[in-house]
């Protein structure tokens, strides 16, 4: 999403040809180094020719090279810059996106405030956040039922495909009811992801999402609806969530990838 976005309306903002945009994902999920040849996401050049001759995200890089790439430098001579802007604002909402419940609970923080039109306390979910532990009757996944406005919202979270299928199962038989499951493919979330620095012998991803918590409590900005440089790219650009143009260059469809 990101790349389709700085090859269009980063673009156009700031006065260059996205053909001269080498856009670099760093990233702690290798999968994403095949996401970006597939065809059926390149978006940017479907709005702007028709065509998707060319990738929204050229090259990524898991964290792990990243890692390496920084050992052969000398970092503390580098110079600092500014984050470009627009695209420059990130919230303690989209840090969480790295745990396993992140997402679930960032979601949340703005389901709220859209419903009740307030924001609710920033920890009001946090208990959404996996631990390490199995939770609820010895079920590898956490469960929770929140009020949101008038509505009862039953949620669930919990990561790796194997306790994916345990909660699909669960689900199919009737056993439980959810409203809204996240899962996350790695354990621990994209903490944990096949692309990180590994450690012998140590499973690092809850210890790093806990990382993930202290800079979301640290941001001033905690809820993604208060991110202003997303605010003034659907005003500006995409018009309003679900879009037309916001449909194009934000989602896919994954029975168009051809995998293999």
């Amino acid at each position: 999403m990101f790349g389709a976005v700085t090859k269009s309306y980063f673009a156009e903002k700031i006065g260059v040809d996205p053909s001269k945009i080498f856009c670099i994902s760093i990233m702690p999920c290798s999968a994403k180094k095949f996401e970006c040849d597939v065809e059926a996401v390149n978006d940017a050049y479907k709005v702007k020719d028709g065509d998707a001759a060319m990738k929204d995200v050229d090259m990524v890089l898991t964290t792990r090279e990243l890692s390496r790439l920084l050992r052969s430098v000398n970092v503390a001579e580098l110079e600092e810059t500014e984050f470009d802007s627009p695209l420059g604002t990130g919230t303690g909402a989209a840090v969480i996106f790295g745990r396993t419940g992140g997402v679930m609970e960032a979601a949340l923080r703005s389901a709220y405030y859209l419903v009740v039109g307030e924001n609710p306390d920033p920890e009001a979910f946090c208990q959404m956040g996996m631990d390490g532990t199995e939770a609820g009757e010895g079920r590898p996944w956490r469960e929770a039922v929140y009020k949101v406005g008038p509505a009862t919202v039953r949620t669930a979270v919990t990561s790796s495909l194997a306790n994916a299928g345990k909660i699909i199962e669960a689900l199919k038989k009737g056993e439980v009811s959810y409203d809204f499951v996240e899962i996350m493919a790695c354990p621990g979330g994209c903490a944990g992801g096949g692309g990180q620095p590994i450690h012998d012998g140590q499973e690092c991803a809850y210890s790093r999402g806990g990382k993930l918590n202290t800079l979301d409590e640290n941001n001033p900005i905690r809820y993604s609806h208060e991110n202003a440089d997303v605010v003034a790219l659907y005003s500006e650009y995409l018009e309003k969530p679900l879009s037309h143009l916001s449909h194009t260059l934000l989602h896919t469809d994954q029975t168009e990838w051809k995998l293999g």
